[in-house]
């Protein structure tokens, strides 16, 4: 690959509209970037979740994610083209399925808080379920593949777990949601 950034402005974009893979020019409030600044916005917050580990292997995981994250956003670039595989949704549920053995299970509901690690990992959680309905806006105008709108779904229910997975090893247990309090 050469180099394809050779000016970081262009300009181009001046007029409200962003340019595509294929080089179509669409609204910069397009439901095709919205989905594609929701996938950004949370492979960033990942990545500062990433800052915030202390477990060499999870930090190795979740930069696999952030690639995967990076290709979503070239699908999503790339109208009609999928990058994520069926077996990336599987290697998501695999981790879900490890992780959940790792702690006891549900009883209450859990507000995002204990570690500030996982409560990164909460904000990255919700930045996903966000990512997760754009992408179904924009799947009902254009076709997105069932794949792709599967891992982030997964990927959700993944950052839940891992946040609590991250409050364990840090000595920190569930925040439990009180009716009470409320």
């Amino acid at each position: 690959m050469g180099n394809r950034l050779s000016k970081l402005y262009t300009k181009t974009g001046d007029d409200g509209t962003s340019g595509l893979s294929d080089g179509d020019r669409i609204p910069k409030n397009h439901a095709r970037m919205n989905a594609m600044g929701s996938v950004d916005e949370l492979n960033s917050v990942i990545g500062l979740m990433i800052c915030k580990l202390n477990d060499a292997d999870m930090t190795e995981f979740y930069t696999c994610v952030q690639h995967d994250l990076f290709n979503i956003g070239g699908e999503i670039s790339m109208p009609g083209y999928s990058f994520i595989s069926a077996e990336k949704v599987r290697k998501i549920e695999d981790q879900i399925d490890a992780y959940n053995e790792l702690v006891e299970p549900l009883k209450d509901f859990i507000l995002p808080g204990g570690s500030e690690a996982a409560s990164v990992c909460h904000i990255a959680r919700a930045t996903a379920r966000r990512a997760e309905r754009e992408l179904v806006t924009l799947h009902q105008l254009d076709p997105v593949a069932e794949s792709t709108r599967q891992y982030l779904n997964r990927l959700s229910d993944l950052l839940f777990v891992t946040a609590r997975i991250i409050n364990k090893a840090h000595g920190e247990g569930d925040v439990l949601w009180n009716k009470e309090l409320s």
